[in-house]
């Protein structure tokens, strides 16, 4: 237990502390990686394919696969379309 690192250090380490330019691009990329994840969880409980989601929402199915691999920087309002509209869930925001 003595050789343990706190995730934060190991962040400081290798992408350099809060606001520094590799560190945001750092949060920015991991935050869509997060976003795409919980969007893939909810549609498959939800039971529905990308492609009905997209059909649900005036989006395109490839667009829905680019977020749920974290490749796409989507907007707060896409989002919400996706969630509320799409998969008929709340979304939850929460600011601490």
């Amino acid at each position: 237990m003595k050789n343990l690192i706190d995730f934060e250090d190991l962040l400081k380490e290798k992408y350099g502390e809060k606001g520094t330019p590799d560190r945001d691009k750092f949060d920015s990329d991991s935050l869509s990686f997060r976003l795409g994840i919980m969007l893939k969880e909810a549609r498959t409980e939800a039971k529905i394919t990308q492609e009905e989601l997209a059909e649900r929402t005036g989006t395109k199915k490839s667009y829905i696969s680019r977020i749920e691999r974290g490749q796409s920087d989507i907007q707060f309002s896409t989002y919400y379309k996706l969630i509320v509209l799409g998969l008929k869930k709340s979304l939850n925001i929460s600011i601490g």
